[in-house]
């Protein structure tokens, strides 16, 4: 058996090391989007990964470190941490286990990214950062991947939890984006529409990048992808699209172990004294000259730590299936419904809300998430800490497809999700009812101020144009009844009159009209309302404000301007700031409407946005022909600061316009801006 193991490695290895950069064309639009063109997965696969370097290799050299629990190499303690929740996790030992559970094809397309990357690399020693990042190969890749599913799962919030304290990973997502979904019955052209609205990090590892591959096995996708990613995570191929949004359903389970009084190492199970697994991580950190080995543990129910308050283990779905990345493969190559549920049917996707829509008279929602069966006895509560000592919290099965929320085709004509509750995805009279779901799933139950706005705009409209379903994206109004934790009706109740100091900030803010544009004074007041009460209400239970913290909130908005600028009669875009390098330009958005923006202080008083609205495509299904694309990002295609494309996008998204794209090989070759092959390695 090993010899042909060995076989099978060899050909695979050297099938792989034969591609030929010749074959491989990266095609360069005016925008400096890369367009990829191969004869097969594979070697695109090699050309996306070759692109992506070019214009971001500093950020997938720490997605590689992490692959190989090495980011401590490169960052220091924080990146250590996040070694260390690697190797808790045994993200490595499940790719090692489940390796053969992959797909052959998808196997190969990965060897043809990893190769990309390693050839990359190759070519260009001055570029490479971190000397510990290459070479490095599949399993390292899909080890990344597993680890960077686990942040999105819950990890990065729950272990901190635990441990009573902040545990650094790779920079954490804004959780949030938007998506829809129109029927061509619902449509004034008789065309299908999706708009995808992704709510990221505008930079860094999570921000999302743009790109078009195509090879000639079927594969013909465009879209945003993550850095590191093999394969599109969303957007359109010539057939159908879809768009993500995060959801909450439960994701990840946290049990206090019953510990042996006299052997720390010993936890209760149905009764018997099992032993903790023990291993010992080598963590290397930058800057210290010696190996720190740090111990982890493991029970029957997962990762499990040690803290003064007890030991717990963390159990989670998205460490136990390989399969995710391959997942989103087979998504892209579906010809149509059939297939692309069926590919959903491989169940390793462990979150997500997909919005999707077709050429062919389909669109489809569904709650995504790779979900426990859980023991449905009423005395375990699943979203707090649950017993570690018995079989009865142990579960070792997963729900199917067909058990999660979704919706085909509703008679309302319509679907969208804006991280809101799967059970509010249309028009009232069609929402599924959630009591006909499992409470223990945890899926959300309520609507945010983006999903009660969207509900404000298409109650009571007959058929959608293309126009409105891009107002609908661009619409920077909160509702009329607001859906924050904490309620500011007190602030508004508060009579000017009897604050002669204040008098000019409240009633700017009692006059706004809660919109989120850049020249909007009450906007301006609101960002910082939101963020002073943020900061001071955090942990407190939702409520209303006082009129004591509605008069001091009022205060700290009129000293704050006060001291920073000299006067109080600001608009958002003095304050709010879209910043690229040393390009700062006022910014619209406010957390949670529409166009959402999410910042932190800049410099002089001045707030910069550092997530929310990043990048958006629109696209119409005719029914003959390639799909009518337009999209743009935050930026721009290269986060490299001398590049041309650094930031050319920025004027466009900040007047919310759109660029042309095209899946059309022949058209995007004709207007090309360069066109060229990888490099071969020297």
């Amino acid at each position: 058996m090993k010899i042909w193991l060995a076989i099978f490695f060899f050909f695979n290895y050297h099938a792989t090391a034969q591609i030929n950069p010749d074959n491989i064309t990266i095609a360069r639009d005016k925008f400096g989007v890369p367009h990829i063109f191969a004869p097969t997965d594979p070697e695109t696969a090699y050309g996306l990964a070759w692109a992506h370097a070019e214009d971001d290799f500093t950020t997938l050299q720490l997605v590689v470190l992490s692959g190989k629990a090495k980011l401590g190499t490169a960052i220091g303690k924080k990146g250590a941490e996040a070694d260390y929740v690697v190797n808790l996790l045994r993200c490595r030992e499940l790719v090692d286990e489940q390796w053969n559970t992959l797909g052959p094809d998808f196997i190969a397309l990965i060897k043809g990214y990893v190769a990309g990357l390693n050839a990359y690399a190759k070519a260009y020693p001055a570029d490479v950062k971190y000397k510990r990042a290459f070479p490095f190969d599949e399993r390292d890749y899909m080890t990344a991947v597993i680890f960077s599913l686990a942040i999105f799962c819950g990890v990065d919030n729950t272990l901190p939890q635990i441990l009573g304290e902040r545990t650094a990973t790779i920079p954490g997502f804004s959780q949030g984006s938007n998506a829809f979904a129109f029927h061509p019955s619902k449509t004034t052209t008789g065309e299908a529409f999706l708009v995808i609205n992704a709510h990221q990090p505008l930079e860094g590892a999570t921000a999302f990048y743009e790109a078009h591959v195509q090879s000639e096995q079927g594969w013909n996708m465009l879209g945003g992808l993550l850095v590191g990613s093999c394969v599109i995570l969303h957007g359109t191929n010539e057939n159908l699209g879809w768009a993500h949004t995060v959801n909450y359903p439960d994701k990840i389970d946290v049990y206090q172990l019953q510990m042996n009084p006299s052997n720390d190492n010993l936890y209760k199970f149905d009764g018997q004294w099992l032993n903790l697994e023990v291993k010992k991580a080598k963590l290397k950190v930058k800057g210290l000259p010696v190996t720190i080995g740090k111990k982890v543990y493991w029970s029957k129910y997962g990762a499990t730590v040690k803290t003064k308050k007890g030991v717990f283990s963390l159990r989670l779905p998205a460490t136990m299936d390989i399969r995710v990345m391959e997942e989103w493969y087979r998504m892209n190559k579906a010809r149509n419904f059939t297939e692309f549920y069926g590919a959903l049917k491989m169940n390793a996707l462990p979150m997500f809300n997909i919005i999707y829509a077709d050429r062919h008279d389909t669109i489809f929602y569904i709650s995504n998430a790779k979900l426990p069966r859980r023991n449905p006895d009423n005395k375990y509560n699943w979203r707090s800490t649950l017993p570690g000592n018995t079989s009865a919290t142990l579960w070792t099965e997963f729900k199917s497809e067909q058990e999660l929320p979704q919706y085909i085709n509703p008679p309302s004509g319509y679907l969208y999700n804006t991280n809101h509750s799967p059970f509010l995805a249309t028009d009232t009279k069609y929402n599924l009812d959630g009591n006909n779901f499992d409470r223990n799933d945890g899926f959300e139950r309520y609507h945010n101020n983006r999903s009660q706005r969207v509900t404000e705009l298409l109650t009571g409209v007959g058929k959608v144009d293309y126009a409105m379903a891009m107002r609908i994206k661009f619409d920077q109004q909160l509702p009329a009844q607001l859906q924050y934790p904490y309620g500011i009706d007190t602030m508004l109740n508060i009579s000017s009159n009897d604050y002669p100091a204040l008098q000019d900030v409240i009633t700017n803010f009692q006059q706004w009209d809660r919109k989120a544009g850049t020249n909007s004074e009450g906007a301006a007041i609101f960002l910082l309302v939101y963020d002073f009460v943020a900061r001071k209400l955090a942990g407190v239970p939702s409520r209303q404000l006082t009129k004591a913290e509605s008069i001091e909130t009022y205060q700290y908005v009129n000293d704050y301007m006060m001291k920073n600028f000299g006067k109080t009669d600001l608009v958002l875009g003095d304050i709010q700031k879209l910043v690229r390098g040393d390009d700062a330009r006022p910014a619209w958005g406010l957390p949670d409407v529409l166009t959402a923006a999410y910042s932190e202080p800049y410099k002089d008083g001045m707030r910069k946005v550092v997530s929310g609205d990043a990048y958006i495509c629109f696209v119409r299904y005719p029914k003959n022909g390639l799909p009518l694309i337009e999209s743009i990002n935050t930026f721009g295609a290269s986060s490299n600061p001398g590049d041309a494309h650094f930031k050319d996008q920025m004027a466009m998204f900040q007047n919310q316009r759109t660029k042309h794209m095209t899946l059309d090989k022949q058209e995007v070759l004709r207007s090309a801006e360069r066109v060229y092959h990888p490099v071969k390695s020297k």
